[in-house]
């Protein structure tokens, strides 16, 4: 049983959420019909969905149910990696979306331990359950409450002790998905099958009940002996939110932090900055699945998410680099220093607010932005003829590997990051990556071009490996 959470109201007038008893649940759909036909919900997307397990073998078998929905957190991680506050938590509590300022930046996907949000496939925007607030504001209960047939779905104020659901909680043991992460849900279990409020503990094979496994899921339900105990026989698939779009963004900002961190080479240095940037622009404005959107970062900026913030530091940076191109001088070439560093510092920010990613959540990251930054920005300086540069190809190169071993391979705090490490282990990529970033460390005093294309090319290669790695492990 998960002890409840003390709750700031900061201004709330109340906590709505949702007790789900699984020992009535019959699987039967229902409240997955009626969301969908309640707000439209276009076909392959879900704002709730039933998920199916079995343990055992035939005929032994023993087949357990699990509703999975958003959780209407207290301290909603989607809301704060929100860039434009399309996603914003309402007076009584439910985490709601407007889908009007939302940009398809997909930040809100990662942010959340719990698969919850999607992007519309017609609209390009964020979707999830908003605990039916049309239908709350008149007064009514959500659309999957009223079709369920055995009264599995029960919602009300949670901070009401009166309420319904509040005496089942002091009553009924119960338990909330991925407690260790610490949002606060209000969505609660009664009698559920851990394995099914549990992804790690389950495994999959080729097929659910009536449908072929889809590679996204094939690959995050792949089993694990020592840690699965039962199979799912029925989900919804969940792909993974960011690809090599994010990858080259991560390359190309590297490359624009590093030249700014190094400022050798005069104007030089300035203008693999601007192109840098420019180029880091282009791939966060392609991913955006609204992309004529994108100036919505600029007038509608939500201040505590680094994907805004972010915003501004390449406008920043690219002013300092600008100025650093065109009058040169000790003090510009200075500030550059810090300008490529903050640069080169924002993504590991960016990345640690994706709270569902555990393997993103190291203490590593940042040292590591700046080593691979640094490491990136040389190896573009070398490329284009700039000289004394072979010593800090080889230094970043050996720092860099140094991190990779450590924060790989060396201990991890929960089971979901030790999953994703695991995962990043067999990546063919990752290791490619490693063993060029390594050819680039001995290259670098004999020939520097050399070196710097292998240096680019193996952290272009490990950061596809680890942006990916980090997505690879079921949160539902």
């Amino acid at each position: 049983m998960e002890d409840r959470p003390a709750r700031p109201h900061d201004g709330r007038v109340t906590q709505l959420g949702f007790v789900l008893d699984q020992r009535a649940c019959i699987g039967c759909h229902a409240c997955t019909v009626a969301c969908k036909a309640e707000h439209g919900v276009e076909l392959g997307v879900f704002r709730t969905w039933v998920k199916y397990i079995e343990h055992g073998t035939f005929p032994d078998v023993q087949r357990s149910f699990s509703v999975l929905r958003c959780n209407q957190c207290t301290d909603a991680p989607c809301v704060t990696a929100c860039p434009t506050t399309a996603l914003f938590k309402r007076d009584d509590g439910i985490v709601d979306f407007d889908p009007e300022r939302c940009i398809g930046c997909k930040v809100c996907m990662n942010a959340c331990p719990y698969d919850a949000l999607y992007i519309d496939p017609n609209e390009g925007t964020a979707g999830k359950c908003n605990f039916c607030a049309h239908r709350v504001d008149a007064g009514m209960q959500p659309a999957c409450e009223v079709v369920c047939p055995t009264d599995a779905i029960i919602s009300g104020d949670l901070d009401d002790p009166a309420s319904r659901v509040s005496r089942l909680l002091e009553e009924v043991p119960f338990e909330v998905r991925a407690p260790e992460q610490r949002t606060g849900p209000n969505v609660f279990y009664l009698g559920a099958d851990e394995a099914a409020i549990d992804p790690l503990q389950v495994s999959g094979g080729e097929a659910y009940l009536y449908s072929e496994v889809v590679d996204s899921q094939r690959e995050k339900l792949a089993p694990l002996a020592e840690e699965a105990t039962a199979v799912a026989m029925h989900d919804v698939a969940h792909p993974a939110p960011w690809g090599w779009r994010v990858s080259s963004y991560f390359l190309t900002k590297g490359i624009a932090a590093g030249a700014m961190m190094l400022a050798v080479g005069g104007a030089l240095a300035g203008l693999v900055a601007l192109a840098g940037i420019a180029a880091t622009g282009a791939f966060l404005i392609w991913d955006l699945k609204r992309p004529e959107r994108f100036y919505y970062l600029f007038v509608r900026p939500q201040w505590r998410s680094w994907l805004a913030l972010g915003t501004w530091c390449l406008n920043g940076a690219a002013a300092v680099a600008f100025a650093y191109t065109l009058f040169g001088g000790d003090v510009l070439r200075w500030l550059m220093l810090p300008a490529g560093a903050l640069l080169a510092a924002y993504t590991a920010f960016l990345f640690g607010q994706c709270e569902g990613r555990d393997l993103w959540q190291s203490r590593w990251l940042l040292p590591h932005t700046i080593v691979n930054a640094l490491l990136a920005g040389a190896g573009a300086l070398a490329l284009l003829g700039q000289d004394g540069l072979d010593w800090w190809i080889a230094g970043a190169a050996a720092a860099s590997l140094a991190i990779v071993a450590v924060d790989t391979f060396g201990g991890h705090a929960t089971g979901q990051a030790a999953r994703a490490a695991r995962n990043l282990w067999h990546a063919r990529r990752f290791w490619a990556g490693v063993a060029l970033i390594a050819l680039a460390a001995v290259l670098a005093p004999l020939l520097a071009p050399a070196a710097a294309v292998a240096a680019l090319a193996g952290l272009w290669l490990y950061e596809d490996a680890w942006v990916r790695a980090g997505q690879s492990v079921p949160l539902s």
